[in-house]
């Protein structure tokens, strides 16, 4: 079998950003995923799984509910590896364009405040393993590499080559 795309990166030279990770056509449209990498691959500790469950809860529903992305958001979701998220959007779209909208994102998630959206039993299979205090704090780390994306030496939105 061949290497699926995501596996052809090179992940010892990959730092967090905001990166397009393939654009594929389904059923004659534009369908864009971007790679949020929030930590740095086998350097960095991987984040646990009560934050990024949190995040995905409190970064979806920013997403659905956004004015102008919501209703080509398809999917917001982590990565196994558990260093960041997936978002796949409708449409042709690059790290810059989408840049404003991951920083809302986070800022959104960084400054949430009370019940994290469907985390009840009723709504989520797993509603127990949220932690809002970490998910607060990674959020805040992650926007200061956004705040300052373009100020490092190496790109954070284009793949190492």
């Amino acid at each position: 079998m061949e290497k699926i795309a995501s596996f052809t990166i090179d992940h010892i030279r990959l730092q967090p950003g905001v990166y397009v990770s393939r654009k594929d056509q389904v059923g004659g449209s534009a369908v864009t995923t971007f790679d949020l990498r929030m930590t740095s691959p086998n350097e960095e500790p991987v984040m646990n799984t009560a934050e990024v469950h949190t995040i995905e809860h409190l970064g979806a529903t920013f997403l659905r509910n956004h004015s102008e992305y919501g209703n080509c958001t398809v999917y917001f979701g982590p990565m196994g590896c558990r260093t960041g998220f997936y978002l796949l959007l409708a449409g042709d779209f690059t790290s810059r364009q989408i840049l404003p909208l991951i920083v809302e994102m986070f800022a959104f998630i960084r400054d949430f405040e009370g019940e994290v959206p469907g985390a009840c039993a009723k709504d989520c299979g797993n509603y127990l393993d949220m932690n809002l205090g970490m998910a607060k704090y990674l959020a805040a780390r992650y926007l200061k590499v956004l705040e300052n994306i373009e100020g490092y030496p190496e790109s954070r939105m284009e793949y190492p080559q």
